[in-house]
Formats: structure tokens, sequence, C-alpha cells
């Protein structure tokens, strides 16, 4: 089981710490997880500390079987309403969110406040998500 939340510094070295969190639960997470919630974590908070508000990002880490997890990340920036990626293919940049929806079982955004939220459910199928 795990239970994190963590308040990292909104700067350059908040992705990394953010993937360093993640693999600190990595024994308690299945290990076909731990890969893709490290990368969409830092995708998320790569976001957030570009486009958030000054002070920090938090990441909150939930798991109740090795196999599911839940994943908010949140700051104190404005809400926002996902678009989706309307750039060519080679340009660089603009995959997080596009990434979340390809790889979590379900994904959402608070419209309130600026939390991004996705769950990863291997339980059932054993296979990741289309």
């Amino acid at each position: 089981m795990v239970n994190v939340s963590v308040d990292i510094a909104r700067d350059g070295s908040a992705p990394g710490k953010a993937r360093r969190v993640v693999r600190r639960q990595a024994g308690a997470l299945d290990a076909a997880l731990v890969g893709d919630v490290t990368l969409l974590v830092s995708e998320l908070v790569t976001n957030s500390v570009k486009y958030g508000a000054d002070g920090t990002v938090r990441l909150r880490i939930a798991s109740r079987a090795p196999a599911q997890v839940r994943v908010e990340v949140s700051d104190d920036g404005h809400a926002f309403v996902p678009a989706g990626r309307d750039r060519p293919l080679s340009d660089a940049g603009g995959w997080g969110l596009h990434l979340v929806e390809r790889l979590a079982d379900r994904w959402g955004v608070e419209t309130d406040t600026s939390r991004v939220w996705f769950e990863i459910d291997r339980r059932a199928t054993g296979a990741a998500a289309a």
C-alpha cells in the first residue's frame, strides 16, 4: 500500500525530484507500472513547472494494491481546460497530457484548480490500456 503526499519546490529540479519519489515507492507497486507512472508524473510535474503559479507542486500517490495506482499533481495555478495536441508530430514538447490519455486507464482535470489526476489499474486486465 502506498499513500504519499509531498510538496516539491516549483523549479527546474522538480521533475527529477518527483521521479525519485515514484521510484522510492517501486517496491510497493507492480513492476510493470513503475515506468509508466514515472513517465506520467514527470510529464505532469514538468507542465506544472512550465505553466503553474509560484510556490510548490504537490504530488500525491496512492495505491491499495500493487497493480493499481492513483496520482494527483497540483499547484497554485489557475484552472485550465485540456486541449488536444494540434502541433506536427515532429515538434518537440506538448506530449504530456497526450501520454496521460494513452497510458492511464482514467484521468481528469479538476475544474476549479490546477490539478491533474490519473489512475492506472491493471488488476482486471493485466495489460496496458489501449
